[in-house]
């Protein structure tokens, strides 16, 4: 069996506990590999463990896009919703893994792409949990146009508009009001920021549509995100959402579900 091992950022007090994780997968006839920017081509990695938090784990997600490696995330951070392993469940962890007691869940992703007024088109790499488009700090409320499959839906006047993915409906979205979908509900929920008209509320939408943004040209320029990337774009750009091509899929060990993650990380078992 051999691993990538991924890790982004790592408080130095917390270097002993990731060589005691490689030593103990070592121990047990697997190899390892620290990954960085990109994953070697041509090698075949059996999983990909995410060292950090819910951020490592969305850029691993970009760093394995098309290619079919299960993501395990090892919370080394703080909430770490997404990882399934804490770094106190090491010998646990790594006994699952070679015993085969873990399932595999797919995850949808969202494509992006965007064309901005001069007709200048570019596109991110597939987001695991969110697009978000925000006004600038000293801007006014951002007008955004949303159309689904060509349907034209609503103007949402607001602070920013997110669209969430399943996995992306317990982070950003669930804070500003929008519901929670489970990992294979098969949709998408479309989520205002502090909307000036407060009868627009979150629109769940089928992950088969296709929607389209448009920005009124009123301000110079808004900010989008998609995951962990930044992108700073002007007023009139067009921005096009649909479901990804691929799926990354998120190990979950032995007795874990869904729920079990709702319960201890969002304390629904009080």
């Amino acid at each position: 069996m051999k691993i990538a091992l991924y890790v982004r950022h790592l408080e130095p007090s917390l270097r002993q506990q990731l060589l005691t994780l490689i030593d103990r997968l070592h121990a047990s006839g697997v190899e390892t590999d620290e990954v960085s920017e990109t994953l070697p081509v041509g090698v075949h990695y059996d999983f990909l463990l995410s060292i950090g938090g819910d951020g490592t784990l969305l850029s691993s997600v970009h760093l394995i896009a098309g290619r079919d490696i299960p993501v395990l995330g090892i919370n080394f951070g703080h909430l770490g919703f997404l990882t399934t392993a804490g770094r106190d469940d090491i010998d646990t962890l790594v006994d699952d893994i070679l015993g085969g007691r873990y399932t595999l869940e797919p995850r949808t992703l969202l494509q992006v792409s965007f064309t901005t007024p001069q007709n200048i088109t570019s596109n991110s790499s597939p987001s695991l949990n969110e697009i978000c488009l925000h006004r600038l700090d000293d801007a006014p409320l951002l007008r955004t146009d949303l159309y689904v499959d060509n349907d034209f839906v609503a103007t949402y006047a607001a602070d920013g508009l997110i669209v969430a993915t399943p996995t992306g409906s317990t982070a950003y979205s669930l804070s500003c009001g929008g519901p929670i979908l489970t990992p294979n509900s098969g949709c998408f929920v479309i989520t205002p920021i502090a909307a000036h008209n407060l009868t627009l509320r979150p629109i769940i939408v089928p992950d088969h549509a296709v929607l389209r943004l448009v920005t009124h040209p009123q301000q110079q320029q808004f900010n989008l995100s998609a995951d962990s990337q930044q992108f700073h774009l002007p007023c009139g750009t067009e921005i096009m959402l649909s479901r990804a091509p691929f799926t990354v899929r998120l190990v979950r060990l032995h007795r874990q579900t869904f729920f079990t993650a709702i319960h201890q990380k969002l304390g629904w078992n009080f």
